[in-house]
C-alpha cells in the first residue's frame, strides 16, 4: 500500500499522500501515520502539519503512542504536553515531558501486551500456545534503531497524593529504593518499545518472557530528590545481541521550571520465551547515524568488559600479586609480632572487624511483590536491598551516608512469591570517607533450614568524616574486602578490568 503512493515525482508523491491522508476515517489514522513515514523515506516532503491536523481527531491514548522522531506535539493520557525528540535530548532537552503518561500507564500497557490476567492466583495460565508465534530466525525481525525504543514516562508526585506517600521519606525527600523499582519496570517498557513483530496477529500477547540479568553502574549526582516535585524517566535501547538486550536509564527531576539529572543506569535484560524454558531472538539494532554508533560500541565495550571481569572473579581465579600481598600485611597488621603465635587476633587502632560491619534483615515476599510472570519482581528486591545497605552505612557512619554509585547488581535465580527472602549486608571495604557495602539476598528455607543466593548488589557511599577501615579475620572475608576494593575502585573510575593491574602497581608505589 505504501509502495503504491511512491511516483518518481516528489511533489506528485507528496499530493497523493495528503489528499489520502485528509479525507480518511478516524478508524485509519494510525496505519496512514506508518504510510505517511514509507511516504518520506522514499522523499515525499509531507508538512508535519497536515499530519498533527488529521491526527487531533484520535483518541487521547492513540494519540500518546503516535509520538514520532519528527517532533510533532501530542498529548498524553493525562494531558501533559508531550513532545518526541531525538536521541540528542538525552543531552538535556527541557521542552520533552513525556511520551508515555505516567508509570502507572506504562504498567498497564506492560500487563496488556504481555496478556497478563488481572489479579492473583497462585496458578498461572499457560502460555505455551505464544511459543508458536516466537520468531526462529533473525531474517522475520526487521532491524531497529535507537530513536524507535526511545520513550518517556513521569511520576506525578506533584498531582497524585496518595502516590506521593508512597515515595516520601521520613526526611522529607524521596526513597531511592522506590525510584529503583521504577527504573527496572521502565526499562522493560523500553524493551517492549524496541520489539517489532510483523507476523504477530493483531491482539496476540507477545511471545516474550524478559529477565534482568543485571544492572551495570549507577551514578547519582549532587541533586536530592524531593517528594513534592514530578520525576521524568526516559530512555532507549543502547545494545542488543541476539538474545539479550542493553537499555540506559535516566532520571531526573523537575526543580524550579528546570528539569534536573538524578541518575542514570544501564539495565541488562535477556529474552526468554513466552514459557520462559528458553532464550529468544530479538529485533537487532542497527545505529541511524554516528551517535548512535558511539552509543553502540559503548555496550560492545562494556559486553567486553563483563567477559573480563568473569574471567578475574575471585571465585575462578586467585587473587593478583599485589592482592596476595595487601590480604598479608593485612594479617601482620591484626596479630601480635612479639608473641610469634598466629592464633592471637588484634585489631590495630583505625580499624573495625569486618564480622562487626553488618546488618540482617528477614524479608517476606507476597502476591503484590510479584511481576508479570508470578516471579518476586526484580524492582522489590532492588529496593529493600538498598534500603538495608543505607541504614547499614548510616549505622557504621554515626552519620546519614549519601549514595554515591550502584556498582553491580546481578539477578542469580528467580524467587518465588511466598519465600522467605535474608537480606545481609556488609561493610567490606572502606577508602577515606568511602564505604563499599555489598548485599547478599538468600531465599531461606524453613523446612530444611538451607539458604540460595539469589541476587547480589554493590553499593558506594560517602560521608564528610574518615571512616574506620575494614579489618578482615577470614580468607573468606579477606576475598570481600579485595572483591568490594575492585568495585570501589571500578565505580570511583580508577581501574577498568585492563588497566586494573596497573592500577595495583601505581598504589603499591605509595605504600
Amino acid at each position: 500500500m505504501a509502495f503504491g503512493l511512491v511516483t518518481k515525482n516528489t511533489s506528485q508523491t507528496t499530493t497523493l499522500f495528503t489528499q489520502r491522508l485528509s479525507r480518511n476515517s478516524q478508524k485509519q489514522q494510525i496505519s496512514m501515520f506508518r504510510l505517511w513515514r514509507h511516504a518520506r523515506a522514499f522523499g515525499a516532503l509531507v508538512p508535519k502539519e497536515q499530519l498533527a491536523r488529521n491526527l487531533t481527531r484520535l483518541p487521547t491514548l492513540s494519540r500518546s503512542l503516535l509520538i514520532n522522531r519528527d517532533g510533532i506535539s501530542n498529548e498524553s493520557v493525562y494531558g501533559q504536553s508531550c513532545k518526541m525528540s531525538t536521541i540528542g535530548y538525552l543531552r538535556g532537552d527541557n521542552n520533552l515531558e513525556c511520551t508515555a503518561g505516567t508509570m502507572n500507564d506504562v504498567k498497564q500497557v506492560i500487563i496488556k501486551k504481555l496478556g497478563i490476567e488481572v489479579g492473583y492466583t497462585p496458578f498461572v495460565s499457560t502460555r505455551e500456545h505464544l511459543t508458536q508465534y516466537a520468531p526462529t530466525s533473525l531474517d522475520q525481525l526487521p532491524p531497529r534503531s535507537m530513536q524507535d525504543s526511545f520513550t518517556s514516562a513521569i511520576i506525578p508526585l506533584t498531582t497524585d497524593k496518595i502516590l506521593k506517600d508512597k515515595y516520601v521519606g521520613f526526611m522529607g525527600n524521596v526513597r531511592l529504593g522506590r525510584l529503583m523499582e521504577d527504573m527496572d519496570m521502565f526499562a522493560v517498557w523500553v524493551v517492549h518499545k524496541h520489539l517489532l513483530l510483523p507476523n504477530l496477529p493483531e491482539g496476540v500477547a507477545l511471545p516474550y518472557t524478559f529477565v534482568t540479568a543485571l544492572v551495570d553502574k549507577i551514578d547519582f549526582t549532587d541533586v536530592v530528590p524531593t517528594h513534592d516535585a514530578d520525576i521524568r524517566l526516559s530512555g532507549h535501547v543502547s545494545w542488543v545481541g541476539r538474545t539479550s538486550i542493553e537499555i540506559v536509564v535516566w532520571m531526573e527531576q523537575k526543580l524550579h521550571g528546570k528539569w534536573r539529572k538524578l541518575t542514570r543506569a544501564l539495565f541488562l535484560m535477556v529474552a526468554r520465551d513466552a514459557t520462559n524454558t528458553k532464550a529468544s531472538l530479538i529485533n537487532p539494532l542497527v545505529p541511524a547515524n554516528d551517535e548512535e554508533k558511539a552509543i553502540f560500541d559503548g555496550g560492545e565495550s562494556r559486553k567486553k568488559r563483563r567477559i573480563q571481569l568473569q574471567k578475574e572473579d575471585l571465585l575462578k581465579t586467585e587473587p593478583n600479586d599485589f592482592e596476595q600481598g595487601l590480604v598479608h600485611e593485612l594479617f601482620v597488621k591484626s596479630i601480635d609480632t612479639k608473641s610469634r603465635a598466629f592464633n592471637k587476633r588484634i585489631l590495630p587502632p583505625g580499624y573495625v572487624w569486618m564480622e562487626d560491619a553488618t546488618m540482617a534483615n528477614i524479608v517476606f515476599s507476597h502476591p503484590e511483590d510479584r511481576n508479570a510472570h508470578n516471579k518476586v519482581f526484580g524492582g522489590f528486591l532492588m529496593r529493600n536491598a538498598l534500603e538495608l545497605s543505607w541504614a547499614l552505612a548510616y549505622n557504621f557512619a554515626k552519620r546519614r551516608p549519601k549514595l554515591e554509585h550502584i556498582s553491580d547488581i546481578s539477578f542469580h535465580h528467580p524467587v518465588d512469591v511466598s519465600s522467605m527472602l535474608n537480606m545481609q549486608a556488609h561493610v567490606i571495604y572502606t577508602d577515606l570517607h568511602y564505604m563499599e557495602i555489598v548485599v547478599l539476598a538468600d531465599v531461606y528455607d524453613a523446612m530444611t533450614g538451607q539458604q540460595t543466593t539469589t541476587n547480589s548488589f554493590y553499593y558506594t557511599y560517602s560521608v564528610a568524616e574518615r571512616l574506620p577501615s575494614i579489618m578482615p579475620k577470614t580468607y573468606h572475608e579477606a576475598m570481600y574486602y579485595l572483591d568490594g576494593r575492585r568495585k570501589f575502585r571500578y565505580a570511583m573510575g580508577i581501574d577498568t578490568p585492563r588497566n586494573a593491574a596497573a592500577g595495583d602497581e601505581a598504589a603499591k608505589s605509595k605504600l
